[in-house]
């Protein structure tokens, strides 16, 4: 409950005077409510259906009598009237209430929404390294949904409170022996009900772990799906899919049984006690009719509340695995947050674009492991040359390449540009001045005018081509129907590897980077496009930092330096001309 509670405080903090607004709405409205029960007496007295018991009820006599005195043409059709005006002004602020309460809900759950994608994004790159991205895609969708139905739930559980609370205070008014039977009653009921709560919080856990599997499951599937169509796996994932959803669909199922046993608990329960209120009120407390009538009437509306505060009680409780699970992430990214920027990004670009990066005893291992990925490396690169890092797989070299970047940060050693430590927010700053074209290239669900212009908004037409030409893929580009416009697909499927290789090669030379790391960048192209972007690379020295990643002898051939990576330590060789693996 430390987490429900926590995420209440979020809820109060955010909506603030909204917030009290809505309390207040769902008093007047409890209030409505009850002035228009009250007025039934006088109207039923005019009718004459209550005969002389309306003296029983408070007020109401006197009230009835007032009516009688007026003509008899006016008296019912005024009361009528009043009792229309009373219950228009009640559904005018159930209304609002309704509208007001959506608001409210939606806008806090975008409020987390933003606040724990920002967070996400503002984490390190060794807090993305740890988890799945199938958990975050669970938690920002699956569970925040839950959060969100939990918080739409607090709200109604909250005006059903108010209303009852206040009906209540009348059905005292009216009669203190028989509502204290009723509430001793429904305090039994509920006492009877705890277990139902603890319940409801088992299946809501069970919930949470079946679809963070059915999240993570579908991830993999679909990041592998063409290993799954080539090797006939489709059987065996079927099977996988079948069992989970199995599972998920008792689970839910379970939660149904739980919620409906309730209800059908409560209704029974209502039908015994109105039998032991009817006789209580004629054999033993002598009750009026006309307050006999009020008191069923408020406790006939008053019970399927009860029924619904169970049952949103069990569902808000069963949606706590969903508010832990968002805390726990929210306090996992404050503790992995990157240190705020202060400089602007073309500082970040003067500011590197001539830096000499110095490595000094730099070791580094992943997640405190015994195993180091790289060991007392001490490495001068020099600035505006090309420096290739070649070594089988696992020697180091991706891992290096990351510290140089910033997005790893060395054990012990340090990493120096131009001299100064590139430490805090010096070190994130780095990226700023940084492009970097990864061996599988990542492209957007979205045209290549889009793919491009996201690391330069404001590119201008002329720039997207001569990046697009540096890249050698202009030509296939102006091939396609619609150009700079055509949508490549999710990651880019419509295109082939070595299409999609280009435009990313494209997309860094675009941002004008001070420093430009290739990661294998050329390994899906072939011969002669590789040759064409040797010699575009050639071309950028002088002008930026250029770190190759590579296992072909053709991919660094022409590098000013060569760093050669074996179980984590780094040697420079001067003769790169035999193979690096």
């Amino acid at each position: 409950m430390t987490d429900l509670r926590y995420y209440l405080g979020k809820l109060r903090r955010y909506a603030g005077a909204r917030l009290y607004g809505q309390l207040a709405a769902m008093v007047a409205l409890g209030l409505f409510d009850g002035v228009g029960l009250y007025m039934l007496v006088p109207m039923l007295g005019l009718l004459g259906f209550l005969g002389n018991g309306a003296g029983s009820v408070p007020f109401a006599e006197e009230g009835l009598e007032t009516l009688r005195e007026l003509p008899e043409s006016l008296a019912l059709p005024l009361s009528l009237a009043v009792y229309v005006l009373i219950v228009a002004a009640q559904a005018f602020f159930q209304r609002e209430q309704s509208v007001r309460g959506a608001r409210l809900q939606q806008g806090f759950i975008r409020h987390l929404r933003l606040t724990l994608y920002d967070s996400l994004l503002h984490s390190n790159w060794p807090f993305f390294i740890r988890r799945r991205k199938s958990d975050f895609h669970h938690l920002l969708t699956s569970e925040l949904a839950r959060v969100s139905q939990a918080t739409h739930l607090f709200l109604q559980l909250t005006s059903s409170l108010v209303f009852t609370i206040i009906q209540i205070g009348i059905a005292f008014w009216l009669s203190a022996e028989l509502t204290a039977v009723v509430l001793v009653s429904g305090a039994v009921i509920a006492l009877a009900m705890r277990g139902r709560i603890r319940r409801a919080k088992e299946v809501g856990n069970r919930n949470s772990e079946l679809s963070l599997s059915y999240y993570a499951g579908l991830n993999d599937h679909f990041s592998g799906i063409k290993d799954i169509k080539s090797n006939r796996l489709e059987a065996s994932y079927l099977d996988w899919f079948r069992a989970l959803t199995g599972r998920m669909e008792a689970n839910f199922t379970a939660f149904a049984r739980l919620q409906a046993s309730t209800q059908s608990l409560y209704r029974i329960a209502a039908a015994a006690l109105i039998a032991l209120f009817v006789y209580l009120s004629f054999e033993v407390l002598r009750v009026g009719a006309g307050q006999l009538l009020l008191i069923v009437i408020l406790f006939a509306r008053l019970w399927p509340r009860f029924t619904a505060i169970q049952a949103g009680a069990e569902q808000i409780v069963s949606a706590i695995p969903a508010f832990q699970g968002l805390r726990r992430l929210e306090r996992e990214c404050g503790e992995a947050r990157e240190p705020e920027e202060e400089r602007t990004i073309e500082d970040e670009r003067v500011r590197f674009a001539h830096a000499e990066i110095e490595c000094r005893g730099v070791s580094f291992r992943y997640g405190g492991g015994s195993d180091y990925a790289l060991r007392d490396v001490t490495v001068t690169i020099p600035a505006g040359k090309m420096t290739a890092i070649v070594g089988k797989s696992g020697a180091g070299k991706s891992t290096l390449a990351d510290v140089l970047m910033g997005l790893l940060e060395p054990e012990s050693g340090s990493v120096l540009f131009g001299g100064r430590p590139a430490t805090g927010d010096a070190r994130v700053a780095l990226r700023h001045a940084v492009s970097y074209v990864a061996q599988d290239p990542f492209l957007f669900h979205a045209s290549i005018r889009d793919n491009l212009l996201c690391v330069r908004p404001n590119a201008g037409e002329e720039e997207l081509w001569d990046a697009l030409r540096f890249a050698a893929s202009d030509e296939f580009v102006k091939r396609l129907p619609e150009g700079l416009d055509t949508i490549v697909g999710d990651r880019g499927v419509r295109l082939s590897g070595g299409e999609r290789q280009r435009l990313v090669l494209a997309r860094a030379i675009l941002r004008k980077p001070s420093i430009l790391v290739l990661d294998e960048a050329t390994s899906a192209l072939d011969t002669d496009n590789e040759e064409k972007i040797r010699q575009a690379i050639d071309r950028l020295k002088g002008t930026m930092t250029i770190i190759v990643i590579a296992h072909r002898l053709t991919t660094i051939r022409g590098a000013d330096q060569v760093i050669a990576m074996e179980r984590g330590e780094a040697s420079v060789r001067k003769d790169y001309r035999q193979d690096p693996a």
